[in-house]
């Protein structure tokens, strides 16, 4: 007997075959005594016209057609009969009808015929699929009821009672609120009286558990149609059931696949993705669903093939999502985002090695299984009461990413063979969009991988600046743009601020950027000043984008940008700059006075144009903030550019506030809809050098510069504490002065800079710049600038409008190494007798003396020479002549010697 208190209501079927059907009632002898509005619908006759007389009247009139008689035996001997047949309509046509005649039983061994009938030609038209329905009316199992007005039921069939556990002898002349008492009950009687009073076919759903099926809920569609007499007057009631259990979890299972094209995948996060799946599945199939990942799989790296669960150790996965009736999932052994272990004979295990799903209706807890084998579980799951699962293994592209369980608690009903294709079609969508999630992943983690490498880890001013940015990409999801800035260390003291933006978003605008960047570090660490670094950034930009343009299988990653460069001089406080097409930068001053700068625009990037690029010289006070920025920052889809501008002065006048801050107040100021384009702030604060570190003199050009450049150098290095380096920068000096009093004829400058290192600079008025050579062990010649290599940790010459400037820095906590220089000559053994007199170390002495080690640093101020009974010092420079040794050192005796070290130009 079906059991009220678990009789729901359902969705609405689809049950027209039933629902239009034609209805008649025949007594036993084959008289119509009931008669419907469909039948009058399809047949054409009325109520008056067919009741009381027999059925044979639309019989047609031919040999091969049965008698009334006839088929009342057929049916008789089978109880109920179906199939197809042929009947005459009023107006004399025939139609092709599927037919159900049924034996309906009353009170006192009384019987009556029951015929419903469908049109096939019209189920044809509507279906396209007359199969389908001749199957449902004909082959279906039907309840089937028949009620007076007062809806007592009066004439029953069989079937009825597998439906819904109602005896016939309950049955008869009793109510369905007096046999099956319940809400359900009034509901479908409520449907019953609208029936009788509107004279309509009234359809009602409902779900039930049949006697023959107690633990598995079946689905009902009931029909009910008014029975007319001779006269029209209603005479009761009949009600058709139909089992569509079938069909109504087909639209379930279509409903939540349906669900799942939506809910799951909504996001490319696999973490997200396989609690989606989690989500969907409780309640809808399970009281309580987890989803375990391999470990590697939410950081976006392959699966390994295969899963070994065969060792005795567990195998180890990632609780990826998990899902309960309960709050909190108290279920669950494992937290969300823990490491969970996989028992190896557990069907979890068996599922993964083999692929294959697993399902246990009743989960069997008896001692030897496998769950007595894992005692935490095995509380658990007799804490909760699990007593049906489902192991569904996570495969994508013939990878096993994972495995998927679904358990009932409080569901009394076991899964079912349907249930497993339902959760296997979950699963194996599931699976593809954790997949593509974690292919995602990696290149997510791949593109801002390079983002990272390509844009500076940290970035310092020196003593020129402070700096402080902010990069804010467009698309947060890939975190990866085309914008990028820098801060470039330049000789001096000086550094170059560049601030670029390459059209586009994603790891083509990255790439592009990267190589852009590492083209304006190249041509910045040639001292080019602002407008010639753009313009040969402009020629480097033509060049790889016809190099893509080249490569015809390739999507062209080099489509246009902008920039802007400058340089900023601690010594004299003055900023150069241009731009190619990039907003101008925003200067406040101390006082907090905001200015943008009119800078020549510029042409952006590759465009082509051949335009020259301009630069402008300002002077800036100590303290002025500087902000260079991409139009990402004062560009947004409702203001126009000069409010972006305005609101970016305004967060930046506040020159006392650190430079942290007011990077978050201008990057704070943003409307709050999300930034069409990426975002970037460079912020510095201008420092300058106090007249105490820097030192400078202009020399004569003649041979009295040298060791008066060294004394000079000697004396202020000796004000600076930096007594360290005396030794390495006097030779330093000398080498530089030395190439500038050959190669030059006007005055030169010396000038030396402390700071966070020592840096000395020699200017002349030649225009060619030196070059380092590498000389073999043979040459007497061309090691004066590689010397100058190893002391120094860099060197450089920088072009200026009257000449050049050559320059060396080196580190402030150097001492002077004693080792030997890479490619000079072995030292030989002193003589014993003799010493020699000392000589620079970049000389190259002559044969028959011995050879100092050319890393060793022992630079001679005073000239030594020995006489007879001592030795003669005398001061380099006073009157003698420039010597031909390295850095004008001069030999203590006349030799033949060629000078060790010649200009390297």
């Amino acid at each position: 007997m079906t059991n009220t208190d678990r009789v729901t209501l359902g969705k609405r079927l689809n049950t027209r075959e039933v629902s239009e059907s034609a209805v008649a009632m025949l007594d036993e002898r084959g008289t119509v005594v009931a008669w419907t509005q469909a039948a009058e619908q399809l047949l054409g006759y009325s109520a008056r016209e067919v009741v009381g007389r027999s059925a044979a009247l639309i019989l047609p009139s031919s040999e091969k057609t049965p008698t009334i008689s006839a088929l009342i035996e057929q049916c008789r001997a089978r109880n109920d009969w179906s199939g197809t047949m042929t009947v005459r309509h009023r107006d004399g046509r025939m139609l092709d009808i599927n037919h159900r005649i049924s034996m309906l039983r009353g009170q006192d061994g009384t019987f009556r015929w029951l015929v419903s009938v469908t049109d096939i030609g019209t189920l044809s038209r509507e279906t396209g699929n007359g199969s389908l329905r001749e199957s449902l009316l004909t082959h279906a199992p039907i309840g089937i009821i028949v009620r007076d007005p007062q809806l007592r039921c009066v004439w029953v069939n069989d079937t009825m009672e597998s439906h819904d556990g109602i005896s016939r002898d309950r049955r008869l002349g009793q109510r369905l609120t007096d046999s099956l008492p319940g809400f359900e009950a009034e509901a479908l009687e409520a449907v019953m009286r609208q029936a009788l009073r509107n004279g309509t076919t009234g359809v009602h759903e409902y779900r039930a558990w049949p006697t023959e099926d107690p633990r598995r809920e079946h689905a009902f569609s009931a029909s009910y149609f008014c029975l007319q007499d001779a006269n029209g007057k209603t005479l009761g009631l009949c009600g058709i059931s139909v089992d569509v259990t079938g069909s109504q979890r087909a639209r379930e299972r279509l409903a939540i696949l349906s669900q799942a094209s939506t809910r799951i995948g909504s996001t490319l996060d696999v973490m997200r993705t396989a609690q989606e799946l989690a989500d969907l599945a409780v309640p809808l199939l399970a009281d309580y669903a987890y989803v375990d990942l391999v470990e590697s799989i939410p950081f976006g790296e392959e699966p390994s093939t295969p899963i070994d669960t065969t060792s005795d150790r567990p195998t180890a996965f990632l609780r990826a999502g998990q899902a309960s009736i309960h709050p909190g999932t108290p279920e669950s052994l494992y937290a969300r985002g823990e490491t969970v272990c996989v028992p190896p004979t557990s069907p979890l295990a068996s599922a993964l090695r083999t692929g294959r799903s697993h399902l246990e209706p009743v989960l069997d807890t008896s001692p030897g299984t496998w769950v007595d084998h894992d005692p935490v579980r095995a509380q658990k799951i007799r804490e909760y009461g699990v007593h049906s699962v489902m192991v569904v293994p996570i495969i994508a592209r013939r990878a096993v990413l994972g495995v998927a369980l679904f358990l009932r608690t409080e569901d009394p009903v076991p899964f079912h063979e349907d249930d497993l294709l339902l959760a296997e079609e979950l699963v194996t969508r599931a699976a593809l969009c954790l997949d593509n999630a974690r292919q995602y992943t990696r290149e997510h983690t791949a593109a801002l991988a390079l983002q990272r490498n390509l844009l500076p880890h940290r970035l310092t001013g020196g003593a020129a600046v402070e700096v402080a940015w902010r990069y804010l990409p467009a698309d947060a999801d890939a975190g990866v743009g085309g914008d990028w800035f820098d801060v470039i260390p330049l000789s001096g003291a000086r550094v170059g601020l560049v601030v670029g933006d390459v059209v586009g978003h994603g790891i083509n605008a990255a790439a592009t950027m990267g190589r852009l960047r590492t083209a304006v570090r190249t041509l910045a660490d040639q001292e080019m000043p602002p407008d010639q670094l753009l313009a040969h950034l402009d020629d480097t930009f033509q060049r790889l984008a016809e190099q893509d343009a080249d490569a015809a299988d390739q999507t062209p990653t080099v489509v246009g940008a902008t920039c802007l460069y400058a340089v900023y001089d601690p010594t004299t406080r003055k900023c150069t700059m241009a731009r190619a097409g990039h907003p101008p930068p925003a200067i406040i001053d101390p006082q907090g006075q905001v200015t943008f700068p009119d800078l020549p625009t510029g042409s952006p990037l590759g465009i082509g144009l051949g335009a020259p690029f301009e630069a402008v010289e300002l002077e800036l006070p100590e303290g002025t903030l500087l902000a260079l920025y991409t139009d990402g920052l004062i560009e947004t889809r409702d203001d126009d550019i000069d409010v972006g501008m305005r609101r970016l002065g305004t967060a930046l006048a506040q020159p006392s506030h650190s430079l942290e801050e007011l990077c978050t107040r201008a990057t704070q100021t943003l409307p709050r809809q999300a930034p069409s384009d990426d975002i970037t702030l460079l912020l510095v604060r201008t420092l300058s050098l106090s007249p105490t570190q820097v030192a400078s003199w202009t020399l004569p050009n003649d041979q009295t510069a040298i060791p008066n450049a060294r004394h000079m150098a000697t004396r202020q290095l000796t004000e600076w504490g930096l007594e360290s380096l005396q030794d390495p920068t006097q030779l330093i000096v000398s080498e530089l002065v030395t190439n500038a009093v050959r190669h030059s004829t006007d005055p030169i400058g010396l000038r030396l800079i402390h700071h966070q290192a020592l840096t000395c600079e020699v200017s002349d008025t030649d225009a060619h710049s030196p070059r380092l050579r590498h000389a073999r062990t043979t040459d007497e010649n061309g090691r004066g600038l590689f010397l100058i290599n190893q002391l120094t940790r860099r060197w450089g010459a920088r072009p200026e409008s009257d000449g050049k400037v050559i320059w060396a820095e080196q580190a402030l906590n150097s001492a002077p190494s004693h080792a030997p220089a890479p490619g000079t000559p072995p030292p030989r053994k002193e003589l014993p007798s003799h010493p020699p007199p000392p000589r620079a170390s970049g000389m190259l002495p002559c044969e028959g003396h011995p050879r100092r080690p050319s890393g060793a640093v022992q630079v001679d101020v005073l000239r030594s020479e020995q006489v007879a009974g001592g030795v003669r010092e005398q001061a380099v420079g006073e009157g003698a002549e420039l010597g031909a040794g390295t850095g004008g050192a001069i030999d203590a005796e006349p030799t033949s010697c060629e000078p060790a070290a010649e200009a390297d130009q």
